[in-house]
């Protein structure tokens, strides 16, 4: 059992009201750098603030963490696009960070990215694996690409009240300066990435298809960007078994969700932690993050290893040990 991360960045992130994936929005680019950190460390070790929310919701790399330190599952970081650097092992798909989806062709590492990844998501010998993402800004892009298929699907948020209206502006500017109108990417998912989504869509979606054809059992661990990795993975002509395991709270939040992964031919699973009166986690039930650096693949992990009940305390013990607003 192999939990892969892939962890990047899109400039889409630093827009006003896009993302709650960290305190300020100079910090943002340090997110997906310091969740590598936490999941395979249990700490930030080069990153220079540990990810919370601007109310202060933790970051859902802190439940995966402590679900691996519950379960024993393997993690790899796989870089779909780091701005910053991160300590910890990664590997190259050749991805670099993404610009703004409204500037033209913002992702032009995607068909390289989504090549390179699928050869190695062949070759992973490992029988299972989970997939996650930990990617501010990542819910935008996500229903940019989708559109760019030609599907409606729509996306959650790492906020409270989903800013639809922004994002909807967002990508429509997107389209505006973009070489491919809504629907024109179906079954070209490496164009749909390159023009209107971010570099760890592409890395995602070629990683999954590249593991679903040569046999090995796979999770998308999170929610509607894992949905749209989903997508892409089909309009790439991946038709294999595949499972979405995602969290009470994303669930709740798109009640869409079911018909969108049968739609796709995906089983979902959905894993409620029980944060409602958990201290600093309760914020999660409260709406905030409710998904992330595979929070709901892990969940799931844990609560097939019958260790549910345990991954409250051990993330509130993940959270006494890191440095900075939870830790000493």
């Amino acid at each position: 059992m192999r939990l892969i991360l892939v962890a990047g960045t899109t400039r889409t992130a630093e827009r006003d009201g896009i993302s709650a994936a960290g305190a300020t929005r100079d910090l943002l680019l340090h997110t997906p750098s310091a969740d590598a950190e936490i999941l395979v460390y249990g700490d930030t070790v080069r990153a220079p603030v540990t990810p919370v929310s601007p109310s202060g919701c933790p970051t859902p790399a802190a439940v995966t963490r402590a679900a691996r330190e519950l379960v024993g599952f393997e993690v790899t970081v796989v870089d779909g696009g780091l701005a910053r650097p991160t300590g910890a092992p990664t590997v190259s798909v050749g991805a670099t960070p993404g610009r703004d989806i409204a500037e033209a062709d913002p992702v032009q590492t995607a068909p390289g990215a989504f090549a390179a990844a699928r050869e190695y998501g062949r070759a992973i010998p490992d029988a299972e694996l989970v997939v996650g993402e930990t990617i501010p800004g990542g819910t935008t892009t996500a229903m940019a690409v989708l559109r760019a298929l030609g599907e409606e699907w729509p996306t959650s948020s790492s906020l409270p009240e989903n800013p639809v209206e922004l994002k909807e502006r967002v990508v429509e500017a997107a389209f505006e300066s973009s070489e491919i109108a809504p629907g024109q990417a179906a079954h070209t998912p490496e164009l749909a990435v390159r023009f209107v989504g971010d570099p760890v869509l592409a890395a995602a979606s070629g990683l999954v298809a590249g593991a679903v054809e040569s046999g090995t059992a796979v999770t998308l661990g999170g929610g509607t960007q894992m949905l749209a990795v989903a997508a892409l993975v089909r309009h790439a002509g991946v038709l294999g078994p595949l499972t979405l395991a995602t969290t009470s709270y994303l669930a709740a939040d798109v009640p869409e969700l079911r018909d969108a992964t049968d739609a796709h031919d995906v089983a979902l699973v959905v894993t409620d932690p029980g944060f409602d009166d958990a201290g600093p986690l309760s914020a999660f039930a409260d709406g905030v993050a409710k998904e992330g650096a595979a929070m709901g693949g892990a969940l799931h992990l844990a609560d097939r290893a019958g260790s549910l009940a345990d991954v409250t305390e051990g993330t509130l013990d993940v959270l006494s040990r890191l440095r900075g607003d939870y830790g000493p």
